[in-house]
């Protein structure tokens, strides 16, 4: 099973020990969090910038469907689309990944095979995470087994909440062994963590368990990514990484669905943790509608006409 990093050995060794790391973590200034998220999206990106930020967000997308009608016709056609998103320009780039629920994983994997578009299955009886460990860790295995090439997990908010943040690490740690080389997102759904600082120490639990990316939402809820959640998770990776030399990604989801708000979570990735996060190895988007935007957007740039919602796939 993996292990926390030997910085961190003394703050994970107890309930009690983990309770005050993370209650030790600087405060946050919500108001100065949301201050700053929003000077941040007002920086105009235009031209030659603006074409290089939509290319590079539909090579961050996640393309999603995580409903109870999902099909196999529907996760193969959002699977060529993910491959393919504007078949009339194949300088296109393709998504980074097609994100489904686990007993579709194997579709979504032959349907993607030889393309290079991961596949992503939400798992840990996602979207509650109200399941006994061992049913979760064997939604995890079922997942990987089909075919996925990254786990999207949600944390127990509940236990969370009630600060039992060892059972939270301990769970985590569990599902990251269970993920072999697949990698690890781990969901905090942050519109039910309440506060910021409650978000702040759900990063830094989620990273000391050995997150591979940490991610705002199920998109599930009211409140899902927004700029302040974003910026204050990316200002959690790039202080773990100064302390720990070890790099880790973050994926916003549910409710970004235009290109202007893409663009404005790259000018937060660029301005916080830096350049080194801009590459879909590091930073996500999780989205159904957004791409389609993307699209027209860049079709515009292209062709100097806006082209419409009738001219990109419905999805």
């Amino acid at each position: 099973m993996p292990t926390t990093l030997p910085a961190f050995a003394d703050a994970t060794a107890s309930d009690s020990a983990l309770r005050r790391f993370l209650h030790g973590l600087p405060g946050v200034d919500p108001v100065g969090l949301e201050a700053r998220a929003a000077a941040l999206g007002t920086r105009s990106i235009k031209t030659t910038a603006k074409a290089y930020a939509i290319d590079l967000a539909i090579s961050m997308i996640d393309l999603t469907t995580l409903e109870g009608a999902d099909t196999p016709g529907k996760v193969r056609a959002l699977a060529a689309k993910a491959v393919n998103p504007d078949p009339t320009d194949r300088t296109t780039p393709r998504t980074a990944a097609v994100c489904v629920y686990p007993d579709m994983a194997a579709t979504a994997a032959a349907a993607l095979a030889g393309s290079g578009v991961k596949v992503a299955s939400v798992a840990t009886a996602f979207p509650a995470g109200r399941a006994a460990l061992d049913v979760k860790l064997a939604d995890v295995r079922d997942a990987v087994a089909a075919g996925a090439d990254e786990i999207d997990m949600v944390i127990d908010r509940g236990a969370f909440l009630a600060g039992r943040y060892l059972k939270v690490y301990e769970e985590i740690l569990a599902v990251k062994a269970e993920c072999g080389s697949a990698r690890l997102k781990v969901i905090f759904e942050t519109g039910e963590l309440s506060t910021y600082d409650n978000i702040r120490r759900a990063s830094w639990l989620g990273m000391l368990a050995g997150a591979d990316f940490i991610k705002t939402s199920t998109g599930k809820v009211a409140t899902n990514a927004t700029p302040a959640n974003t910026l204050l998770m990316l200002e959690a990776v790039r202080d773990f990484r100064a302390q720990t030399g070890v790099q880790v990604g973050v994926k916003p989801a549910g409710g970004i669905r235009t290109s202007k708000d893409a663009v404005k979570f790259l000018v937060l990735v660029n301005e916080t943790a830096g350049e080194d996060w801009l590459d879909n190895h590091w930073f996500r988007f999780g989205a159904s509608s957004l791409l389609n935007d993307l699209l027209m957007q860049r079709q515009k740039l292209s062709t100097g006409r806006y082209s419409g919602p009738d001219y990109v796939t419905v999805d």
